[in-house]
């Protein structure tokens, strides 16, 4: 299985006592070490998702950006959707990551990176309400051209009680592509991912979401925000 790079210092600290008791000759302490340290490694697995086989050619569909528990799926909680946007112009769907979770993050949809803000933070549980408003965190917008109209998807990664680093490995003027790999988050954190009120969103509460395969929402098809334009003109 692969494992992402950012791994190596954590596993070198993990694997030094395990050393230590190897060469103490302390087979049960050895053992209990060496467990602890592939669980640290395992952490930082990377498994190959659908877009690394085929790229997602759909310019309509959002993919879920991490594994993990939807917490949340519907209109943009109060005083947590991007600023400077009016009330009830997005909706938001929020992913809760375990530390038994795969945590490499990808992105929700593809297009230009407009920007990536990191905002220094609080680190509350990253299952609370308040954490998306309150914990450390980076901004990712992402815009495309579709039809001659521009959508805008916006992301961002939290880190919890455990995370305490963002790895951020994309920057503005980047092209992404719809389940690309874009970073991390060390040790238990959430992603949320804001989208136009317009989105047909097919998921809901409790569900669970692989990153890169599980849809989020839908744009509307192209031949039919085209023939809506037609008809309001």
């Amino acid at each position: 299985m692969k494992i992402d790079p950012a791994a190596k210092p954590f596993t070198a600290m993990a694997a030094a006592p395990t050393l230590l008791a190897a060469v103490a000759r302390r087979p049960r302490t050895t053992l209990a070490l060496g467990l602890l340290t592939a669980g640290v490694t395992l952490f930082f697995r990377d498994p190959d998702r659908t877009p690394d086989r085929a790229p997602i050619t759909d310019v309509d569909v959002v993919v879920a950006p991490a594994d993990g528990l939807i917490v949340h799926a519907g209109p943009a909680q109060e005083g947590v959707a991007p600023e400077g946007d009016s009330a009830g112009e997005w909706q938001q769907v929020s992913i809760f990551l375990s530390l038994l979770d795969v945590h490499i993050n990808r992105s929700p949809y593809g297009g230009r990176v407009v920007s990536v803000s990191h905002v220094p933070g609080r680190f509350l549980a990253a299952y609370r309400a308040a954490s998306a408003t309150k914990n450390e965190r980076t901004d990712i917008v992402v815009e495309r051209v579709v039809a001659g109209d521009t959508r805008r998807v916006v992301y961002r990664q939290l880190v919890g009680q455990l995370a305490r680093r963002i790895v951020t490995r994309i920057r503005p003027g980047d092209d992404v592509a719809t389940g690309e790999r874009i970073g991390l988050m060390k040790f238990g954190s959430r992603m949320d991912v804001f989208l136009p009120s317009h989105v047909t969103l097919e998921v809901t509460k409790g569900r669970r979401a692989v990153a890169g395969e599980t849809v989020l929402g839908r744009f509307p098809a192209v031949a039919l925000a085209t023939a809506g334009r037609e008809a309001m003109a």
